[in-house]
């Protein structure tokens, strides 16, 4: 039999994937960098919500026992489909100048 493994513990995992995620997308410069690190954060908010739907007896909520799963798998479309449009405006930034560093790139300046 395979022991459970506790809820802080997944918690903690979060709040470290999520951190993580928030120190890449304030320090770094490339604008493809920043993306990945929203994607970290994401899923750090993903894997809390898996977790919080594990812990749950069924039905405390009022809900369906497949509800926080249900909403994991739309957080991960979401966070695809923000990808690509990230990645999108990323290349077409790119295209523009030459460059996707964010420090050089005042586009909103204008």
């Amino acid at each position: 039999m395979i022991p459970l493994i506790p809820l802080p513990w997944f918690l903690g995992l979060a709040a470290f994937m999520f951190f993580c995620g928030v120190f890449g997308a304030l320090t770094r410069r490339n604008a493809v960098g920043i993306l990945v690190a929203i994607e970290l954060m994401l899923n750090g908010v993903t894997l809390t919500l898996a977790a919080f739907a594990r812990f749950l007896p069924p039905g405390a909520d009022g809900a369906t026992p497949l509800a926080g799963q249900m909403l994991v798998v739309f957080i991960i479309a979401l966070a695809a489909a923000a990808a690509a449009v990230g990645l999108a405006i990323v290349l077409a930034i790119f295209r523009t100048f030459s460059s996707i560093d964010s420090q050089q790139i005042n586009i909103m300046r204008w």
